[in-house]
């Protein structure tokens, strides 16, 4: 891996070693969020056919790669697989961002489900997400709230790296249609696409995959490109009462995006976690917007926001079915 660390004067300087992240690698994807709420946040990489990375921040500008301790090198079986697309977002809304990643099919796509004590259980079989992707080759995805229900759910876009792989094994597939599972209370996921239009019965050779609200009406939208073929905007026209929240952070102390902040939202079923980032998927940037499900709720209880400064802003009553923009506070003492 290589870091390239901005000079301020138009340079950069390859870093990698001084951090601690210049581990040989067979990265396909990457992934930021502080998986171990310590303020710092981490690095997850998927990798194909090795162990996967798990890079703790260690808070004094390097990081160790603690994968293995962390349960999330390889699968329940200690296999390794073709880790290709990864997410690491918290699904089940208990404050601790989760991980999830492709790979080849016979497989399984991998969840990993955070403890919360800085360890990982594989939990692929207990949300019923290897069930479903075992046939199936994965590349971009990124959990996103499409029915903005308060679950986040899965996107995934498929098709297998071998052009001839039907002539090998019939029951696998090159080109393969979209995947939505839908999330049912943060305990499995269940299969949808069937039910949720057409576009899940075209088959594409899947490999990138953004999400955004393409046309700011709240419900969250998909970009897939096809190896070989074009991009795919995918309209996200799903009928619901559910509201919804949207928070477009400027950084000040922090970097402008507020990139690594984390925003937690209270409604009344609970609260929701989510971290500021463009990255996860496979070879793609994402709408840089941080977008909650809201449910029945027409207002944001509370919402607190702590900022890669260490600066914790905190908001209530705001109300649903809009953008907000949230400038970071220049005049409030870092909580670090």
């Amino acid at each position: 891996m290589l870091v390239y660390r901005n000079n301020g004067d138009g340079t950069f300087t390859e870093e990698s070693h001084k951090l601690g992240l210049d581990k040989p690698a067979k990265a396909l994807g990457i992934a930021i969020s502080d998986y171990d709420r310590d303020g710092h946040p981490d690095i997850f990489v998927a990798n194909d056919s090795m162990l996967e990375y798990l890079f703790r921040n260690k808070g004094n500008g390097t990081f160790e790669e603690v994968a293995l301790e962390a349960g999330v090198a390889a699968n329940a079986d200690g296999q390794t697989f073709a880790g290709m697309g990864v997410d690491f977002s918290d699904y089940d809304n208990d404050g601790w961002p989760d991980i999830a990643v492709t790979d080849l099919a016979n497989q399984n796509y991998a969840i990993y489900h955070n403890s919360g004590n800085g360890t990982f259980t594989y939990d692929s079989v207990a949300t019923r997400v290897g069930e479903i992707t075992a046939l199936h080759s994965g590349w971009g995805m990124r959990f996103m709230d499409y029915d903005n229900d308060g679950w986040k759910d899965l996107f995934i876009a498929q098709g297998h790296d071998l052009d001839t792989i039907e002539k090998s094994f019939p029951e696998l597939h090159y080109r393969e249609a979209p995947m939505l599972l839908r999330n049912v209370g943060g305990k499995r996921f269940v299969d949808v696409g069937s039910s949720s239009g057409d576009l899940f019965r075209q088959k594409w050779v899947g490999r990138g995959l953004a999400i955004g609200d393409i046309d700011n009406d709240g419900r969250l939208d998909v970009v897939i490109s096809e190896n070989g073929g074009p991009a795919h905007i995918l309209m996200n026209h799903t009928q619901t009462n559910h509201h919804w929240i949207g928070f477009k952070l400027v950084g000040h102390k922090s970097n402008r995006d507020g990139i690594g902040a984390v925003i937690r939202v209270d409604t009344s079923a609970g609260s929701q976690w989510y971290t500021v980032t463009t990255t996860s998927s496979y070879l793609s940037a994402s709408d840089v917007r941080a977008h909650f499900g809201m449910g029945a709720d027409t207002h944001a209880k509370a919402v607190e926001i702590r900022w890669p400064s260490g600066i914790v802003q905190k908001l209530s009553d705001l109300a649903a079915d809009r953008y907000v923009t949230v400038e970071e506070p220049i005049n409030i003492k870092s909580g670090k």
